[in-house]
């Protein structure tokens, strides 16, 4: 047995996982066999363990992940070409799913330093919110955001100007621009005049008027949601005044969302300003005089109870379901049996994985609220001539992750093993403890906006390719799943969880640094690299049909 070679993720699994580069002609020992490769296996590729015949099922992770396209070789790697997406059909069942917890006794009386609101719920970040309620004020956002930006000392572009200046004086001076010496130049932002006050941050978008009045009510939906997250401190709102999407609107659905709702909102409607200039010097004004207030508010400890982390990947690779994202899931673990709450989303990618969901449901109605969105969203994408299986990217694809099932199937291990509490539709807020499944789709940007609609204070993203998406209220952390992506692009990733297929960590031990980094990123002791950079990502699902 080479188990540094290939892994046999679960014994029904009728393929194997190199984790390393194979060469054609190389004998692999695994077991009782030998294996003697037809071709090269790149590492995260998969090779199968018998000859199969066309029409035969492939299982990885003890699940049906696809069918046999035509005769294939003992020792031949799997490809997009001989294997293609084949899921089990799913209904609900009585299930007596058990549980046995992680044993958290070591966290027992830990706490994170957070902010508390009035409502009760606990944020790890301090942020002001500008929602504009409709895309003709994403300008004036702009003119607002690099003015407060700059003076209050939360731009990142510092550097880049500088970098831009120097280039010109080269130029100028007829100096060679590809071996001026650029390399010491200044990449801080200046002085933060707040310093409770962790960013001010800014909701464009292109809805709000001339779509669907039904794509204006979720957007609706959406903004109140932010506008409720627990880390945001109050709310300036930009409006036209004549658009789908009514301010009054707005503030109706922050109401029905939380009754107890109390953070200060300021509302400026150009059409009722007597200039654009005005709208804009009076939004400045205001605002700041409430950041002086919102900065009086400071952090204080928490129980980790009060945690509500969302679980998401992205530029996923064929190690990414067997180090990052079960590492990430026995964190979920951790955070669940503590009392928290876990949001696992991107319903695309739980195609195939649908039963076994649905047997750790707590109860019936929550299992059937879970089949009801699945069957609705695959039937809308078939219906366009797409669907599910047409999920995995270029990328996905050339680093091992061939059908959608398979995808799926290492996708789902981030959300552990704990029993599912409730089904959440896109903007529903969480209110159970415990795992959490919410409708979004699985485009990375769109799932995280989802997932912080839910109300996730942090966002653990595990990639195996490199994604720079963050989120304008959610701190997002960056997990690894090879070391050589995390060498690679180290300013974009937090955590490397390419120790566990190296061997030198277990996935219970790394899971447990996922959530001591948790713990500091709730406190505001560690910035993850994405709120560094300034990655706020925010696009808003119109419902229709986005994989």
């Amino acid at each position: 047995m080479e188990p540094h070679l290939v892994l046999q993720i679960h014994p029904k699994d009728n393929v194997l996982v190199a984790l390393t580069d194979l060469k054609k002609g190389q004998e692999i020992v695994f077991g009782q066999e030998v294996y003697i490769l037809t071709e090269d296996i790149p590492a995260k590729h998969k090779f199968f363990m018998t000859d199969y015949a066309a029409g035969e099922e492939l299982y990885m992770y003890g699940v049906l992940v696809g069918k046999v396209q035509y005769d294939v070789l003992k020792g031949a790697r799997m490809t997009v070409d001989n294997t293609k997406h084949a899921a089990d059909p799913y209904f609900y069942r009585p299930s007596n799913y058990s549980w046995t917890p992680p044993d958290v006794s070591k966290y027992a009386n830990r706490t994170f330093q957070g902010y508390l609101r009035s409502d009760g719920k606990v944020g790890t970040a301090n942020y002001w919110l500008f929602i504009p309620t409709v895309f003709c004020e994403n300008r004036n956002l702009d003119v607002i955001k690099e003015s407060l930006h700059h003076e209050l000392g939360y731009a990142i572009t510092h550097k880049y100007k500088s970098f831009t200046h120097h280039l010109v004086e080269a130029y100028e001076k007829g100096e060679d621009i590809t071996t001026a010496n650029l390399s010491a130049l200044d990449s801080q932002s200046g002085k933060r005049l707040f310093k409770n006050i962790d960013g001010i941050k800014f909701l464009n978008h292109q809805g709000g008027c001339g779509g669907t009045r039904q794509d204006s009510a979720t957007l609706s939906k959406l903004l109140a949601a932010y506008a409720d997250h627990p880390n945001v401190a109050g709310i300036t709102v930009l409006s036209l005044g004549c658009q789908h999407l009514q301010s009054a609107d707005f503030l109706a659905d922050v109401k029905a969302r939380n009754p107890q709702f109390d953070k200060p909102v300021l509302i400026f409607e150009q059409q009722q300003s007597v200039s654009e200039e005005q709208l804009l010097k009076d939004a400045i004004q205001q605002t700041f005089i409430q950041l002086i207030e919102a900065n009086k508010i400071e952090r204080q400890p928490a129980p980790l109870s009060a945690l509500t982390i969302g679980v998401k990947c992205g530029g996923s690779d064929g190690f990414s379901g067997i180090s990052a994202n079960p590492a990430v899931g026995y964190c979920a673990d951790l955070v669940v049996a503590l009392g928290g709450k876990i949001l696992l989303a991107e319903f695309p990618e739980l195609c195939g994985v649908e039963q076994e969901l649905i047997d750790r449901s707590i109860a019936e109605p929550v299992a059937q609220k879970f089949i009801h969105l699945m069957k609705d969203y695959d039937a809308l994408a078939h219906a366009v001539g797409s669907g599910f299986h047409m999920n995995p990217s270029p990328g996905n694809i050339k680093d091992g992750l061939i059908t959608d099932a398979i995808k799926s199937a290492g996708a789902c291990k981030k959300g552990g093993t704990a029993p599912v509490t409730d089904v959440l539709d896109y903007t529903e807020p969480v209110t159970k403890p415990g795992l959490n499944l919410v409708c979004t789709p699985g485009n990375d940007v769109e799932a995280t906006t989802g997932k912080a609609a839910s109300g996730a204070t942090l966002i653990l993203f595990t990639t195996g390719l490199g994604t720079p998406t963050g989120n304008p209220v959610c701190p997002v952390i960056k997990v690894a799943s090879n070391t050589k992506l995390a060498t690679r692009m180290s300013d974009i990733i937090d955590i490397n969880a390419g120790d566990i297929i190296e061997g030198k960590k277990t996935i219970e031990q790394m899971g447990e640094e996922i959530l001591e980094y948790c713990i500091k990123a709730a406190s505001g002791e560690v910035i993850p690299k994405a709120v560094l950079l300034h990655q706020d990502d925010f696009i808003p699902w119109k419902r229709g049909v986005s994989l």
